[in-house]
């Protein structure tokens, strides 16, 4: 009898892993459900430890009630279960990543890292510990000959999230439900008794959950108040501290009455936090430099390819042409803090994008394929 292909699926207690699971079996493999533990208590530290403080002193430790939930998947799927504590990787190469950016003025993208350095790097390990063939997770993307396609889906297409990811992680991933849509996952769920079939989609930063997130950034970062200037010069109120504001901005800013302002600069010489009107030039750039890059398929050298892009998960892709120059000024960040020089990308937009901001990801694509990726200067 030939064996069957083991699998290590990553399990979060929601929907799309749970129905992956359910997939993966019908598709003949070896099933192990696991959850990854990455985040309790608060930005501080992991107040949570024990179970009698769970769910009240800190409502960052639901993951609780997301593991219970997946449990009751695997028990009625009837494949073994596993918890993994992630926390001290994930507080480090994650949520500090995330203040670093911050505290330097940028705006980060923590499902990114969360991806790279927790599900398709430690999640993997553990999967070679357990003798697994592949690891898999509930990602709307798919893997073909190599490549990262696009989800069926568009509106729930992750491959934004999925560009720094090694490379070579690729021939060992499954993606199961990259050719459903999520209402079908949803009916599946239900033609499978599942009790998360109808269960919210989880919201906010990877692992943490949907929290205010000035409020968050607050608990380590300082305040440093000052003034909210137009771009015309004029001063129109106080900011609470310009790291706490992103480009593209408008909900916040305390600016009473007449027409909405988004933030269009922060400039950090004189602690101003410059904001216009929706349709000012100066909240488009047609152009932008890209650095920190991953390559699934890398571009020719100084050779122009025009392909598409997005600058933020679920905008449609846009056409551009992209030019790699090597040894330029940009430098890759390590998780740890670590610098060093780096390629970077040099971006032209067929049309002028709105509220490109720095920190935040770049996705490259030849059309359904992502090719990589990088955080935009």
């Amino acid at each position: 009898m030939e064996k069957k292909l083991k699998v290590l699926l990553g399990m979060s207690g929601g929907v799309d892993s749970s129905v992956s699971a359910a997939l993966l079996l019908e598709q003949g493999y070896e099933v192990i459900g696991g959850f990854m533990k990455n985040w309790s208590g608060d930005v501080n530290g992991p107040e949570c430890k024990t179970a009698d403080r769970v769910g009240t002193s800190f409502e960052e430790c639901g993951w609780k009630q997301e593991r219970r939930d997946a449990m009751r998947v695997a028990s009625k799927l009837g494949i073994p279960f596993a918890t993994f504590d992630f926390e001290t990787e994930y507080r480090r190469d994650v949520v500090e990543y995330m203040f670093r950016e911050f505290e330097a003025g940028r705006t980060p993208n923590p499902d990114v890292m969360c991806n790279r350095y927790m599900k398709f790097d430690l999640f993997l390990k553990e999967a070679d510990k357990l003798g697994c063939d592949f690891i898999a997770t509930g990602h709307y993307a798919r893997v073909e000959d190599g490549k990262i396609l696009k989800g069926v889906d568009d509106n729930k297409d992750q491959t934004y999230f999925l560009w720094a990811i090694d490379k070579s992680v690729l021939p060992r991933v499954l993606f199961p439900i990259g050719d459903m849509t999520k209402p079908e996952v949803r009916v599946k769920a239900h033609e499978l008794g599942l009790e998360v079939a109808d269960k919210k989609d989880s919201t906010g930063i990877c692992f943490i959950g949907d929290v205010d997130m000035r409020e968050f950034l607050k608990a380590r970062m300082k305040e440093d108040p000052g003034n909210v200037v137009t771009i015309e010069g004029k001063v129109i109120g106080t900011h609470e501290g310009i790291n706490f504001y992103t480009i593209g901005q408008r909900h916040g800013l305390n600016i009473g009455g007449g027409e909405p302002y988004y933030v269009v600069e922060k400039r950090k010489a004189t602690n101003e936090l410059v904001v216009t009107s929706n349709f000012n030039p100066a909240l488009f750039r047609k152009e932008l430099t890209v650095s920190q890059l991953n390559w699934f398929r890398k571009p020719e050298l100084g050779v122009p390819f025009t392909g598409t892009a997005r600058i933020r998960h679920r905008q449609p892709v846009q056409k551009c042409t992209t030019v790699l120059v090597q040894h330029c000024t940009s430098t890759v960040v390590h998780g740890d803090g670590r610098r060093e020089d780096g390629d970077c990308v040099h971006v032209t937009f067929d049309e002028p994008q709105r509220a490109v901001t720095p920190g935040q990801s770049i996705v490259f694509y030849d059309g359904d394929e992502m090719i990589g990726g990088g955080i935009i200067d």
